[in-house]
């Protein structure tokens, strides 16, 4: 008598290990969703608090770009900064009231859904733009995520 596995023992397998596989790709990449949601906050608390520390340190003007905060002075943060963990490629957004001077701001990533954006009125009022998956913190008091 043979010793081995028949063919048919061989497919079983084979599907039942696909099926394992199945069952595991979408609660993987949920992990991986609620990972970059935790690097996103956590980048944009930092980010928020370089944003305050610029203001306190240039007369009470917030900066006009994130790109402002590399060459500050004194250094606020590193020669780089952080890059949205949604699009990989991208700087975190910012947003302004517009009034001048400005009152107002809001930092966001582009959410899960990499499609998100928030702007921010002269009342302080936060709104998302592009869809509803955006990570934002805001010095007008409303801070969300997902």
């Amino acid at each position: 008598m043979k010793k081995g596995f028949t063919l048919i023992e061989l497919l079983i397998v084979i599907t039942v290990i696909s099926i394992l596989i199945g069952i595991a790709l979408p609660r993987f990449k949920g992990m991986q969703d609620e990972g970059n949601i935790a690097k996103a906050k956590a980048e944009l608390r930092t980010l928020q608090t370089a944003v305050e520390s610029y203001y306190i340190h240039n007369s009470n003007t917030y900066p006009s770009a994130l790109s402002s905060l590399t060459s500050a002075t004194p250094n606020i943060i590193g020669s780089t900064l952080p890059t949205d963990p949604f699009n990989g490629t991208n700087n975190y957004g910012v947003a302004t009231d517009g009034a001048s001077p400005v009152k107002y701001y809001v930092l966001y990533s582009v959410g899960p859904g990499a499609n998100g954006s928030a702007a921010v009125s002269t009342a302080g009022v936060v709104t998302e733009t592009n869809g509803s998956s955006c990570i934002y913190v805001s010095n007008a008091g409303q801070d969300t995520t997902p």
